[in-house]
C-alpha cells in the first residue's frame, strides 16, 4: 500500500510535483524507493562529517572555502535539508538518523529552525565513553566514573540515539562480550549491566545482530551468526534479558516520553566513585510512572546501600539484571521499606541490594 497520494518520485522522469517544483536529485529518488518499495522503517546515513565540511580529510591547498569563506559545504547541507524534507512529507512513521562524528550543531533539529533535519543523530562519544569504561577491570573504575558521567553533559543537545553498531564488532575490535573483563560469569554479568545502563540512558538504543544473544566471534559477513550459542544458559540468558529489556522499555513511559528532554531525567548521586555506582531518575509525563535506576559496576554486592528518593511512597524491584533467568546470582529486593532518614538532597531514602555487576529498577 502506497503511504501517500504523490507520485513516485523515483519513478518520476525529472520534474518532482511536490509543494515546490524542482529537479529530484537521483539520491532522493533513492531514498523514496526504498521506504515506499521496501516499507524500510528508516534510513542511517553514514559519515554525514564528510559532506558537510569541505577540508574533511583534506589538507591545506586541498580544498577551497564557501562563498562566506568558511569550510561548510553550502551545496551538501542544502541536499541534506531537502532529503530530510522530502522523506518526512512523503512517508509517515519513518526515521532518518545521522551518523555525523562532529560537533555540528543541529543536526537533529528541524529545517524551519535552521536544523538539518534528521530525527536523530548517533552519539558516537556516548559509545566510546562506555565501551572504554567496560573495558576495563573493575578494580580500576572508580578511576574513571567521569567516562560514564559526562555524557549528560550534551545528551539533550540532539535527538540521540545511543548506537553498539557494526563498526564495533569487526576489524579486530572484538565482539561486545568479548571486550568485557573477568572470567566468564564477569563478562556476562558486564554485558547485561551494559544493557540495562544502555536501555535507562536517555535517547534510543541500537544493538547490532548478534549483540541479542552475547556473540561470541566477530561479525562476519560471510557466515550465519552464532545462533547455536543460545544452547548455553549465558547466551540464553543474554536473549531473555534483551526481550525483557525491550518489553519492559515499551510499558514504561519514563524512558521514552521525554527521552529527549532533561526533564526526563534527574541524578540522585553521579559520584560514588569509591563504590562505582551510580543512581539516576527517569521521568514520562506522569510522576507515577518515575522509575529509580541504580548500577553497580564492580563484582562487590552492595547490601545495605542507602539511596534517596524524592517522595514517600511503597516502591517494588520492576527490573534485575541480576536475575537468575538471566544468569546471574538471584539477589533482588523485596519489602523495601521507605525511612524518613533525609539522604541525597531528599528528605527520604530508602536501602537496597544492589548486585555484583548489575542494574536494579525500582518503582
Amino acid at each position: 500500500m502506497e503511504p501517500s497520494k504523490k507520485p513516485k518520485p523515483w519513478a518520476s522522469s525529472g520534474k518532482w510535483e511536490g509543494t515546490q517544483s524542482r529537479i529530484t536529485p537521483i539520491s532522493i529518488s533513492n531514498a523514496n524507493f526504498w521506504l515506499d518499495q521496501y516499507h524500510a522503517d528508516g534510513l542511517r546515513v553514514d559519515a554525514v562529517a564528510s559532506m558537510l565540511y569541505l577540508d574533511y580529510s583534506r589538507e591545506e591547498g586541498e580544498w577551497e572555502p564557501n562563498i562566506y569563506g568558511n569550510n561548510e559545504n553550502l551545496e551538501a547541507i542544502s541536499f541534506i535539508r531537502e532529503l530530510n524534507q522530502e522523506v518526512y512529507s512523503s512517508f509517515k512513521g519513518i526515521q532518518t538518523i545521522a551518523e555525523e562524528s562532529t560537533s555540528f550543531s543541529m543536526v537533529s533539529k528541524p529545517v524551519s529552525i535552521g536544523g538539518l533535519g534528521f530525527g536523530m543523530k548517533w552519539m558516537m562519544g556516548w559509545m566510546h565513553d562506555t565501551l572504554e569504561y567496560f573495558k576495563k577491570e573493575p578494580v580500576y573504575r572508580r578511576h574513571h566514573q567521569n567516562d560514564l558521567t559526562f555524557s549528560m553533559t550534551y545528551a539533550f543537545t540532539e535527538n540521540f540515539m545511543l548506537p553498539f553498531s557494526h563498526d564495533e564488532v569487526v576489524y579486530g575490535k572484538q565482539s561486545l562480550l568479548y571486550k568485557m573483563p573477568g572470567d566468564e560469569w564477569q563478562r556476562f554479568a558486564n554485558l547485561r549491566l551494559l544493557y540495562g545502563y544502555m536501555f535507562t540512558h536517555p535517547g534510543t538504543n541500537l544493538l547490532f545482530m548478534g549483540a541479542e544473544f552475547g556473540q561470541s566471534s566477530e561479525w562476519n559477513y560471510q557466515h550465519s551468526l552464532d545462533w547455536h550459542l543460545l544452547q548455553y544458559d549465558f547466551h540464553a540468558g543474554i536473549q531473555e534479558l534483551v526481550k525483557d529489556l525491550n518489553k519492559f522499555y515499551r510499558s514504561s513511559p519514563a524512558l521514552y516520553e521525554k527521552q529527549f528532554s532533561p526533564e526526563g531525567f534527574q541524578w540522585i548521586d553521579y559520584g560514588d566513585y569509591e563504590n562505582s555506582v551510580l543512581t539516576y531518575i527517569r521521568r514520562g509525563h506522569e510522576p507515577k510512572n518515575d522509575l529509580i535506576i541504580a548500577c553497580n559496576f564492580t563484582p562487590v554486592p552492595r547490601e545495605g546501600y542507602r539511596v534517596g528518593i524524592p517522595k514517600k511512597g511503597p516502591l517494588k524491584e520492576v527490573f534485575n539484571s541480576d536475575a537468575k533467568k538471566y544468569g546471574g546470582s538471584g539477589s533482588k529486593n523485596t519489602g523495601i521499606k521507605v525511612s524518613k532518614t533525609p539522604w541525597h538532597g531528599h528528605k527520604t531514602s530508602i536501602e537496597i541490594t544492589i548486585p555484583p555487576l548489575g542494574m536494579v529498577i525500582f518503582k
